[in-house]
């Protein structure tokens, strides 16, 4: 309690709010006034002895002309506070004719005194000490005014004249200066802010009002030595002259603050948040001359920003907790600042308690946040713009999984870095493929295959030395180029160098780690390419390395050096994917070869498998051994695939026409059923060429159905809904059980050509092959033999119950235009036996 009320006792007396300084320029200022109005009181005084008036009634109309200068006051609002303009000079000139001089030091002190005191108890609720201060003020003024005045002449009861006039216009000038310079002085110290700025604004308000006080004391005077009476005529002049001065006043001050306020707004035109709230601080320091400004920007991630600034210039911003709806303080206006109902921030102006905010400032601070919101909002979204451009930018050459270069930035940096080097500095260049990749995506799923990436991508990074540049050519292909190849008089020197490093990194890569909950080991191939930094660009390097890559896949090593005795092939095998968009684009390039399965016991085709060749112009006839692989690994998978699709319905289209009902088999990939667009395009497909649903046969291999991923299996189900037959191609080399075929429903198995070949010499593989029969007669599914190529595994396949067999011993792959004739054939021959396509029961 007694804390509480000593705190109230200071701040009614204005010590908590006061620097230190101020405090001293006070006491100093009153320590003046007081020894002015002393020695003003004690020194002789020249009165007539006939005056009609006695000294108390002189000394008591001064104190009264002093008092009511002060009460007829104008004010308005200048850096870091509030400006009074009274009729001071006036009063100043009136009493310097009315009493001895030495009286007004007093006589302003206790007329100041009196009136600020009851502007304070009927108004503004001034401190104790700021009224003690503007008192003292202009006392010690008027006592210089008076020095100055009496040194140049003695203007008590005088005659007015010319020169007397000049002398009391000196002593007016020297108030005018001494009270706005004291003024300055103290709003400065206040505020720390320089006292030019107040003092030319003070000092420019007054400017017409103190010529007007001059004149006005200048006529009482006359009329005082005419006729005492003539002063009742001049009120009603007088409140026209001070309604003049407020007019004029409120009319500069309202130019001043739209211009600051144009300005204001102006600089709110920024590009970056910093640079808003910035100007927002400056513009509304400078439009309120406001002590203080907190401008808090809400973010887009739900922080909160302040940045605050006050009247010294300084400018401080940090993180805030999330401002709450707290009320204003009396001398604080706060502005929520949206922009239709999306909160961007928040404004708060802090006034000086001696110029609280009035109607017109509210106003004010609404309209400028008003235009802070706006730039604010605009200045997010430019920085989300420009945070979607540098993402733009920084994808366009970083691979989005793992961070590193991507092809594009690699060739680019890479040639750059070569251009940088000497012509003879020798670059090695390393092009690393994971081993068995497909396996893991196939197995564990795309998303284990991609973690393997970037824990490959991360060790690979860890790997690399200063200067070296890394980058993700796509798929699971890395490079790294090697810059720091010591150079020594041994020719050979880098070549063992840079295999040094291809086999230390290819060691470090394959330490045991776990992807997808499963320990493995990750192995990888190596190509390793040296050459002189200006013997070649890193497209070409790039080429020469992917060449030793596929030699050391070949070759059974991880590592392998560029040969270039085998570089012809290899050109060749890298122009394949441009030579296939080719091939795509014309009709007789890539075509099918058909090769029927017939069932075992009546000789009937129970189907036919469509098998892609290239009838390559240049290089004559490819199997699909030698490009499917690459067809695979590349974008053009989509496209091979319906044109694959397209020509084998196209092909069954025509045997309805002529009666055949067979169905057409074709090898679907894994990387397909990855598409959940596939179903779509397969039932357009079918529907464009008329073609039931049941005669499409896809085959996939085991690996696949093994696969877990959700989009196999919708795709799969999908293609079963429609009616599509599936079939499980080279059944029993996957490493799985067969508890998949509970789970995917499938219509055929296919079993594996090196069972069929080895069933006659090992009883292993022949148990492999009747397992398999007995597993699709329980199951209700048809079962195909592959790679059938003589009698005798003929008839132990029928012996083992397998529904049909395919291969040399039956019939070779044949071009389209013959194989409608032997399945008329086939068909003729074993039209009374034809068993229904699917078996009972099957699903």
């Amino acid at each position: 309690m007694t804390s509480d009320r000593a705190g109230e006792q200071a701040d009614r007396l204005g010590l908590r709010g006061n620097p230190p300084r101020v405090l001293v320029l006070t006491a100093a200022v009153t320590l003046t006034a007081l020894v002015a109005a002393v020695v003003g009181l004690t020194l002789p005084h020249r009165l007539p002895a006939d005056d009609p008036l006695p000294a108390p009634a002189r000394y008591g109309i001064a104190v009264a002309v002093l008092a009511l200068a002060q009460l007829a006051r104008l004010r308005f609002r200048a850096p870091a506070g509030m400006v009074s303009i009274t009729w001071g000079e006036a009063a100043l000139i009136i009493c310097l004719h009315l009493v001895p001089a030495g009286w007004i030091p007093s006589a302003t002190l206790v007329g100041a005194g009196l009136a600020w005191s009851a502007l304070s108890a009927f108004g503004e609720r001034r401190p104790v000490l700021e009224t003690v201060r503007i008192a003292a003020s202009l006392s010690a003024a008027a006592a210089l005014a008076v020095a100055v005045t009496t040194a140049l002449g003695h203007p008590l009861l005088a005659a007015p004249t010319p020169g007397l006039a000049a002398v009391m216009i000196a002593g007016a000038v020297t108030y005018l200066l001494v009270t706005a310079w004291l003024s300055g002085v103290t709003l400065g110290l206040r505020h720390g802010v320089p006292i030019g700025p107040p003092l030319l604004a003070a000092l420019r308000g007054k400017l017409l009002m103190f010529v007007g006080n001059v004149a006005v004391g200048l006529v009482v005077v006359v009329l005082l030595h005419i006729d005492a009476r003539w002063l009742l005529l001049l009120p009603p002049p007088l409140w026209l002259l001070q309604q003049t001065y407020r007019h004029r006043l409120r009319a500069d001050q309202e130019r001043r603050t739209w211009r600051t306020f144009a300005e204001s707004t102006a600089a709110l035109n920024q590009l970056d948040e910093r640079g808003v709230a910035g100007a927002a601080v400056a513009g509304a320091l400078a439009l309120f001359h406001a002590e203080l400004v907190d401008v808090d920007v809400a973010r887009a991630d739900g922080s909160w920003w302040r940045y605050r600034g006050d009247a010294a210039g300084g400018l401080v911003d940090r993180e805030v907790a999330e401002p709450g709806p707290a009320e204003p303080e009396e001398h604080e206006l706060v502005r929520p600042l949206t922009v239709g109902d999306l909160p961007v921030g928040r404004l708060r102006v802090r006034f000086p308690r001696s110029a609280p905010p009035a109607g017109r400032d509210r106003d004010a601070v609404a309209a400028f946040g008003d235009a802070l919101a706006a730039a604010l909002h605009d200045a997010a979204t430019h920085r989300e713009l420009r945070q979607v451009t540098a993402r733009s930018s920084y994808e366009a050459v970083h691979d989005p999984l793992t961070g590193l270069a991507n092809r594009v930035a690699l060739l680019s940096r890479g040639d750059q870095t070569l251009r940088q080097l000497a012509h003879d500095h020798p670059v090695a260049l390393l092009l690393l493929d994971i081993d068995q990749f497909k396996e893991v995506n196939d197995t564990l799923g795309h998303v284990a295959g991609d973690q393997l990436l970037r824990l490959t991508a991360n060790r690979l990074g860890a790997l690399a030395r200063p200067g070296d540049l890394l980058g993700r050519l796509g798929g699971d292909e890395f490079a790294l180029l090697l810059t720091s190849v010591p150079v020594v008089g041994d020719r050979n020197a880098p070549m063992a160098y840079a295999l040094r490093q291809a086999r230390e990194i290819a060691e470090r890569l394959a330490a045991p780690t776990e992807v997808a909950g499963v320990r493995m080991s990750v192995e990888v191939s190596v190509g390793v390419v040296v050459a002189d930094a200006g013997a070649a660009d890193l497209t070409e390097l790039l080429r020469r390395a992917d060449i030793a890559m596929y030699q050391a896949k070949e070759g059974g090593g991880n590592v392998a050096a560029y040969d270039s005795t085998r570089d012809a092939a290899s050109t060749d095998q890298l122009a394949l994917l441009a030579e296939l968009r080719e091939a795509l684009e014309v009709d007789d390039q890539l075509v099918l070869a058909l090769q029927p399965a017939v069932d075992l016991a009546t000789g009937a085709p129970t189907g036919v498998e469509a098998l892609i060749r290239w009838r390559h112009p240049r290089r004559g006839w490819l199997s699909p051994v030698e490009f499917i692989r690459p067809v695979e690994n590349s974008e053009q998978l989509g496209t091979f695939t319906r044109y694959v699709l397209d020509k084998a319905l196209a092909i069954a289209a025509d045997w309805a026409r002529e009666g055949l009902d067979v169905p057409i088999s074709v090898n679907l990939s894994a990387r397909s059923l990855l598409d959940p667009r596939l179903p779509g395009e397969i039932a357009e497909a079918l529907r464009r060429h008329q073609v039931p649903a049941h005669r499409l046969v896809l085959e996939i291999t085991e690996t696949v159905v093994m696969s877990e991923l959700e989009v196999i299996d919708e795709v799969l189900a999908t293609l079963r809904s429609m009616g599509v037959q599936l079939a499980v191609d080279d059944f029993g080399t996957g490493f799985s059980s067969l508890t998949f075929l509970t789970r995917i429903a499938v219509d055929e198995l296919k079993v594996d050509r090196s069972f069929v070949i080895r069933m006659a010499d090992s009883p292993e593989a022949a148990a492999i092959v009747r397992t398999t029969v007995g597993l699709a007669h329980e199951l209700g599914l048809r079962v195909v033999a592959e790679g059938v190529e003589t009698a005798e595994q003929r008839l132990a396949l029928a012996e083992l119950g397998c529904t049909a067999a395919q291969g040399y011993h039956f019939f070779k792959p044949m071009p389209a235009d013959k194989i409608g004739a032997v399945l008329g054939t086939l068909l003729d021959g074993a039209r009374p036996n034809v068993f229904p396509l699917r078996a009972d029961g099957a699903s």
